[in-house]
């Protein structure tokens, strides 16, 4: 990867860590920690990866996306904003009554191709997708975000069962594994690992990444493209509350606003980086 691309990628990204911030602030209310983890990876597949169309989110042809973890909408929209979708100013209603962009990721926003919220359900939606894209003969592909605490629900592993079985070669999932959910350390409330290995007994074809790693996040959605028979899963090692020092890798911030002193320390540390970027 050029590293002009790299740098306008983590450019978004900053962007759209900021704004997520802000969203929560603004609301008194949200999950900053788990969409801060998943931008990078977000950010590169709405600027790199997918194939959209900002002035035809209904493009029949276009790629979709689902994000599985749904609770994480503070990084859906903003980054849906700077891809042009709908101006940045709307995302001060976040939670509004008097708004249209609620706690959890829905479809009457533009741009968004799915509602999800209840954990599981967003992954099945997605092999759905994938299957009616191979019935219809279409060339879109099909991608995906889920939690790492996320796959203690059942139904995920059903939905990869049936991905694997109808050979979705056209769908490509991405765990953020950040090691923390909820009630803490995901290791502590439901192991799940060996991941690599659970996903490749269920069928899929396995990658695991650096999910803060633009270059190797490319080119694991590059490789998922070149594989046949099979779908593909990312999993992307990221850290909870990525680019807020003191978010980072701590659970509490899986679902609380910033006080107003602390929403001054994480734009000053997240403006920082912007500008940063922009020099």
């Amino acid at each position: 990867m050029e590293k002009s691309k790299a740098k306008a990628l983590a450019l978004n990204a900053a962007k759209a860590r900021l704004l997520a911030v802000q969203m929560v602030h603004g609301a008194a209310s949200g999950h900053p920690g788990g969409s801060l983890s998943c931008l990078d990876v977000l950010t590169t597949l709405y600027f790199d990866v997918m194939r959209v169309d900002p002035k035809n989110p209904q493009d029949p042809d276009r790629d979709r996306f689902v994000m599985s973890k749904g609770h994480c909408s503070p990084a859906m929209y903003p980054v849906l904003a700077l891809r042009g979708f709908f101006p940045t100013e709307e995302l001060k209603m976040f939670r509004s009554i008097e708004g249209h962009m609620s706690g959890h990721v829905e479809m009457h926003v533009p741009g968004v191709d799915m509602s999800t919220g209840s954990l599981g359900q967003g992954i099945s939606t997605a092999v759905g997708m994938a299957l009616g894209g191979k019935l219809n003969e279409k060339d879109y592909r099909v991608y995906a975000i889920l939690g790492d605490g996320e796959l203690a629900e059942g139904q995920v592993w059903e939905a990869m069962m049936s991905a694997a079985k109808y050979k979705l070669d056209n769908l490509c999932a991405c765990v953020d594994v950040n090691g923390l959910q909820i009630d803490g350390r995901t290791a502590d409330v439901m192991p799940t690992e060996p991941l690599d290995k659970k996903f490749e007994a269920f069928g899929w074809h396995v990658i695991q990444i650096d999910g803060h790693d633009y270059e190797a996040i490319e080119n694991a959605y590059a490789e998922a493209r070149t594989v046949k028979g099979q779908p593909t899963m990312i999993l992307a090692k990221t850290t909870k509350g990525k680019g807020v020092s003191f978010m980072e890798d701590d659970a509490g911030w899986h679902g609380k606003a910033p006080s107003d002193e602390q929403m001054a320390q994480a734009q000053a540390e997240l403006e920082a980086k912007i500008k940063e970027l922009e020099g």
